[in-house]
């Protein structure tokens, strides 16, 4: 707005996976017509052992078709349980940092940077974060969206 104030519209679905984000983006492009898109998905895609040659190219595609909507993107990197087994977790979170770098976005490599490991910040399943996370994720993630926000005026 001309007030110097950013509206935030937030479209995420739990238990999204990238294939249902893609599926859904050109939609909300086309609603929204954000300036900024700040593209944290993944995590479904790890837990349910999809294909991360595909998690990769939806991630791939979303920073696209954002960018020719005229959007800036920010990468929300996430990491998996080793359930299916620490090769897995280790390619799973080299997407984010590859994809950011390829693609020449901003990127916050772990949102849970710090506490992913910490029980009291995550429900009994041990995977979601709770509401005592919530401040902590956004204090990771505004270091990067803070300096992105700040360089734009509304």
């Amino acid at each position: 707005g001309k007030n110097g104030k950013w509206k935030v519209v937030n479209r995420s679905l739990s238990g999204e996976t990238t294939h249902g984000g893609l599926e859904r983006l050109p939609r909300v492009l086309g609603q929204v017509r954000p300036r900024l898109v700040v593209l944290a998905l993944g995590a479904n895609d790890g837990l349910r052992g999809l294909s991360l040659t595909h998690t990769e190219q939806n991630l791939r595609d979303m920073i696209r078709l954002s960018r020719q909507a005229g959007a800036d993107v920010l990468l929300v990197g996430i990491a998996v349980p080793p359930n299916y087994g620490a090769d897995y977790a280790g390619r799973f979170q080299a997407i984010f940092a590859r994809l950011a770098q390829a693609e020449k976005t901003r990127l916050v490599p772990f949102m849970l940077e710090g506490f992913g490991d910490d029980l009291r910040f995550f429900q009994a399943d041990r995977i979601h974060p709770n509401a005592a996370a919530q401040p902590r994720m956004l204090e990771i993630i505004w270091q990067v969206l803070g300096t992105m926000i700040d360089r734009e005026r509304p």
